[in-house]
């Protein structure tokens, strides 16, 4: 890492899997008027903002270029406890909006697998959680935003004033411009605990019945998968569904801080960590072990926030288990109608002997109306694979296109090396989004890694 006129710094970066790391300028602008500088002064390489890194792949780097670490704009200009909303700068962590937010009563709308996420990046990503079939994704509680676009100006974006920026800019992965404020409407809640039921699915079929048969009647929803399971067991899971706990759910100590927001922190995962301990000997006995843990049914579980929604929070740098090069997570949803090839994907996992200990799969409500937005109807599989796993190319490669033939598609945000070949057949809007960006960026002053990658 070097220093670059005193105003950048010059280093390689990466995504949360740790894998194709690519070296840019690097500026931290304390101010919107710095921030408004560094873009206009970007070179031919242009400039893409950043935010917590917690984009598993390419989407918040940019090779030759300049980055913008958003983390310095963390000003919240208002709440209002009344109505539930709150107003905040782009770099603002969803960590920070639960501690300021939870004791007046107020919970974030959507969260994802982790809480340091930035507003910024979970606008760019239009993240989803396990809530979508009830809520959406995040974007959709956004009432306004504030975005600093490639001629220098600042425009307020709602979603009647300027549709097409607005929904182009959710899920536009940074592309559009920067986001540097938004208000946001939040969701009412009781406690800080949540009620959760737990039960076992003794494989695929057992588990899709069970989520299409009850999901319906919980707010969040979630099923792990032990995609190393084979023959009669192949998809077995652990469902976990819940709510935010009510008061009379709580005993008397609860009662005294219902609204206190807890966390566990464990060590660092060290650095340096061999690659090979995650083969699918060890992930497969981690797997029966979780499995046969789990209840066969548990109802009412009172759990703490951090425990339900961000478990892997609690490790700090828990990326590292995968060893120096690190790792992909591979993200896709299938319509319904399509579980077929739902079930020929798990099979295709199952037979390549994916040490995948981090698989999830949940049922999304209706699409979202970003134009590069993520969900649509239908089930969606994400599980973390080591990069070394031999064969991983050739895998992904014959999964990309089960899910283009069942007309699904692949998460943007945590894709690292999908070919803009098959982007128009999983994003029907990517055409209309790229003359927008044509259009409102004509010099191309907003770049990125995945940008160049998917010819965006």
């Amino acid at each position: 890492m070097r220093e670059d006129a005193g105003r950048y710094r010059t280093t390689a970066l990466t995504g949360w899997g740790r894998t194709a790391p690519t070296v840019a300028r690097v500026s931290v602008p304390a101010t919107t008027a710095e921030l408004a500088d560094v873009v206009h002064s970007a070179g031919a390489r242009g400039v893409v903002a950043r935010g917590l890194g917690r984009s598993y792949g390419d989407a918040a780097q940019n090779a030759g270029g300049t980055v913008l670490d958003m983390t310095a704009l963390t000003a919240v200009h208002s709440i209002d406890a009344r109505r539930g909303l709150v107003s905040c700068e782009a770099g603002v962590s969803l960590d920070r909006l639960m501690r300021l937010l939870l004791p007046l009563g107020w919970f974030v709308p959507v969260t994802p697998g982790t809480r340091y996420v930035t507003v910024g990046g979970a606008i760019a990503a239009d993240i989803h959680g396990k809530n979508h079939h009830v809520s959406g994704s995040f974007t959709r509680h956004v009432r306004s935003l504030d975005l600093l676009t490639a001629d220098g100006e600042t425009h307020t974006l709602t979603p009647e004033t300027d549709p097409e920026l607005f929904w182009a800019t959710a899920g536009g992965m940074g592309l559009t411009g920067v986001v540097l404020s938004a208000e946001i409407q939040l969701l009412p809640v009781q406690t800080a605990l949540m009620s959760v039921d737990t039960e076992r699915a003794v494989d695929l079929d057992d588990l899709m019945d069970r989520l299409e048969a009850t999901d319906h009647r919980y707010r969040y929803s979630v099923a792990w998968i032990d995609l190393l399971a084979r023959g009669a067991s192949t998809g077995r899971a652990v469902l976990s569904r819940g709510d935010h706990a009510s008061p009379d759910q709580l005993d008397g100590r609860q009662r005294r801080d219902p609204l206190g927001f807890r966390t566990s922190r464990l060590p660092s995962v060290p650095r340096g960590l061999p690659g090979g301990l995650l083969s699918a000997t060890t992930v497969g006995a981690f797997n029966e072990l979780w499995y046969r843990k789990a209840p066969r049914e548990r109802r009412g579980e009172l759990q703490r926030l951090s425990t339900f929604f961000h478990p892997l929070d609690g490790l700090p740098d828990w990326n590292r288990i995968y060893g120096r090069r690190g790792f992909l997570q591979y993200q896709f949803v299938v319509p319904y109608g399509e579980e077929p090839a739902l079930r020929r994907i798990v099979e295709a996992i199952s037979r390549h002997r994916c040490p995948a200990f981090l698989a999830v799969l949940k049922r999304f409500g209706d699409g979202d109306p970003g134009w590069l937005s993520f969900p649509a109807p239908g089930w969606t599989l994400a599980l973390d694979i080591p990069a070394a796993l031999p064969g991983l190319g050739q895998l992904l490669d014959g999964l990309d296109e089960e899910v283009l033939r069942a007309g699904g598609r692949i998460y943007l945000a945590k894709d690292s090396r999908l070919g803009a070949a098959s982007l128009a057949g999983m994003y029907p809007a990517v055409n209309d989004f790229r003359r927008l960006r044509a259009r409102i960026d004509p010099q191309g002053r907003f770049a990125s890694d995945l940008a160049r990658r998917l010819s965006l």
